[in-house]
């Protein structure tokens, strides 16, 4: 492949960027530049502090078997009624589900071992692989806790060990305290030794040394949580989105807030306290839920991000078709909804912040806005109007600092959408090929009225594909999308910044993948039990979300330019940051034009993602597209620079 030259600056190989050189960048004369013309004498508008925002829901083992921290898959015995799914016997034992003995009214089925020949020498019992196996880490602690019983004349204590997945090596191993007849919660912590090898090839085995029958409910295994939180999340994939310095959070859903049915949606009452009272729930996208990432979590890990909730509220529509009449049959679901919101927000002499405080934050959390169901342009009863105007105002009368959000954007039919009531803000969704994204960008929001709702871009994701995300054949694909895609959803991003003071607020989705089964793609980040990794639309995204300013400069470029640009400025600081995005296989050069303002400091710092359409990153090759950091010099109000074939590129001046 050749590339023409700019100004005699030669440009290297895709071999040399995907090897992670730096381009040949900076400030030269070109001879035909295009002009970027910059209005610095005046703000055009402000962008909203939320604009740069997250989305998740249960999807791709997002939560179990991703951020939520818990390594034990079918931890409750209830993913399979017939039998337990994931855990497999040791040295001869029998495991069967037993109904007659449940931990409590919640966890209403057992584990029953039996270890007719268990001994010292050969001891039986139980293993669970996890998800996709046990990470194992050198040099690590880990929490084990679990249930059990033991039938009479069954004596001794349960050994719990990490080991390999053949059982010949064992990374780490402690002993419980004694059995009793009764139920009662044992906790064992196990540390590995400082030369075990990093593997993902391991499981938990719980095993006795004596002949017995012994009942197990609720095993768990914890690695170091972020913040060491009980119940916390996977630290790694913590900071790859405080990395990407969020402003707010949307939970839970998504499908997952509705639910394939009304009785499988998400009650967020059930997931409260602790885990020996979640049962869990079926997900809308194959597999149970454990609900350990219940509301406490998500409100905790907004807090820890230094991020706001956005709260989605289940609001009568359900994935396969059902729904709840507005009226007195919504009044149940509209009072579920209060009271939700007043867990989060309400004062410790209320009901539910006072349960709040019991779970251990009495401050109430930030929340600004709510989310009135999801997506329910699929509810083909025409019931949505009247459920949003029921659940709009109620809100509205009881909390009227909060924004309500319709999920029906005016990217749907306009008999779809709520006209009763006029949203505070509405909820848009877009997933579309690059190649859509760079031709609608330009001029996507101009015509937006600004007097209108807000717009949430609640979901977006460019696919490189031609056909899209939810087609078989996309299963066929990576779970991580590729350079291609990335300089889609670098332009989209770029419309939407400009268009910031309207689009107060965006999230990409779906954010997490386990490389090992997913539902849908392509995702932002992706994981097995032990390693991560960021697409390049995640360097994409952290470029944009890491520099942007308060105000909106009006930024042009000459009709028929294919590049892709914003423009914004920190107030405060005076900084500048120029978002540019060139989706030709040539390099461009361009003069950037800074009127009304009379000096620049002389050097700039660059970030460039540039690569291949083609190159990807992977468990495999988790760095092979990233950002280049350099500095450029000889800045002036109008300077000229050149943007790599099919790059992003972010220039901060000062």
């Amino acid at each position: 492949m050749k590339f023409k030259m700019i100004a005699k600056v030669p440009l290297l190989a895709w071999g040399g960027i995907m090897a992670g050189s730096l381009w040949m960048i900076g400030s030269c004369s070109a001879q035909t530049a295009a002009t970027l013309t910059i209005e610095a004498g005046h703000a055009a508008g402000n962008v909203s502090p939320m604009h740069y925002g997250l989305m998740t829901e249960e999807i791709n083992y997002c939560y179990d078997g991703g951020l939520y921290g818990e390594l034990i898959r079918n931890r409750a015995f209830l993913d399979d009624p017939k039998e337990p799914a994931h855990w497999s016997a040791v040295s001869g034992a029998t495991l069967s589900l037993d109904a007659k003995h449940p931990l409590n009214e919640t966890i209403t089925t057992s584990l029953r071992l039996d270890s007719p020949s268990a001994s010292a020498a050969a001891p039986a019992g139980l293993a669970n692989s996890g998800y996709w196996g046990i990470p194992v880490k050198p040099a690590t602690r880990y929490h084990a806790r679990f249930f059990a019983k033991a039938a009479p004349g069954t004596s001794g204590p349960v050994t719990v060990s990490i080991q390999s997945d053949d059982g010949a090596t064992v990374f780490a191993v402690a002993d419980g305290p004694t059995l009793t007849s009764e139920w009662h919660s044992y906790n064992v912590t196990l540390t590995t030794g400082q030369d075990v090898k990093p593997s993902t090839k391991a499981r938990l085995a719980l095993t006795l040394k004596k002949p017995g029958t012994v009942w197990f409910s609720i095993v768990s295994l914890f690695p170091p949580t972020w913040k060491d939180r009980p119940n916390g999340l996977r630290p790694d994939l913590m900071q790859m989105m405080v990395d990407l310095k969020p402003s707010f959070l949307r939970f839970p859903g998504g499908n997952y807030l509705e639910g394939d049915t009304v009785e499988t949606r998400f009650e967020w009452k059930k997931t409260l306290g602790s885990i020996s009272g979640r049962a869990g729930h079926p997900g809308p996208w194959g597999y149970r839920s454990t609900d350990g990432m219940g509301l406490m979590e998500f409100l905790l890990w907004c807090e820890d991000m230094g991020a706001e909730p956005v709260l989605g509220l289940y609001a009568g529509y359900s994935l396969k078709g059902a729904f709840v009449k507005p009226g007195k049959d919504l009044e149940p679901f509209l009072e579920e909804a209060l009271e939700e919101i007043e867990y989060v927000i309400g004062p410790v002499n209320s009901k539910w912040g006072a349960r709040r405080a019991k779970d251990g934050h009495a401050e109430p959390f930030k929340l600004h806005y709510v989310e009135i169901g999801n997506e329910d342009w699929f509810d083909k009863s025409g019931s949505y109007e009247g459920r949003f105007a029921q659940f709009n105002d109620a809100i509205k009368l009881k909390y009227p600092q909060l924004k309500c959000i319709s999920s029906i954007g005016s990217e749907q039919p306009e008999k779809l959408q709520v006209h009763s009531r006029k949203a505070d803000v509405i909820d848009e969704h877009y997933y579309r090929p690059t190649d859509v994204f760079l031709k609608d960008s330009a001029k996507h929001f101009d015509n937006y009225d600004r007097k209108g709702p807000e717009i949430f871009v609640g979901e977006w994701a460019a696919h490189e594909t031609a056909y899209p995300p939810w087609d078989k054949r996309a299963k066929s694909d990576p779970p991580t999308p590729n350079m291609k895609a990335a300089i889609g959803d670098a332009a989209w991003m770029a419309a939407m910044e400009r268009n910031s003071d309207l689009v107060t607020m965006q999230c990409y989705a779906p954010l997490f993948v386990n490389v090992n089964e997913w539902q849908w793609r392509p995702d932002l980040i992706g994981y097995d039990a032990l390693n991560v990794y960021g697409a390049p639309s995640y360097y994409a995204l952290r470029m944009f979300s890491t520099h942007v300013g308060d105000e909106i400069l009006k930024s042009s470029l000459p009709q028929g330019s294919a590049l892709h640009q914003t423009v914004t400025r920190n107030s405060k600081s005076g900084a500048i940051f120029i978002k540019l995005v060139n989706p030709e296989l040539t390099a461009e050069a361009l003069t950037i034009q800074l009127k009304g303002l009379a000096a620049v400091a002389a050097t700039a710092r660059v970030e460039t993602l540039a690569a291949e359409p083609t190159a990807t990153n992977s468990l495999a090759e988790p760095k092979k597209v990233i950002p280049v950091i350099s500095t450029i010099s000889g800045i002036k109000p109008t300077f000229t620079h050149t943007l790599p074939p099919y790059s992003i590129t972010v220039i901060e001046l000062n």
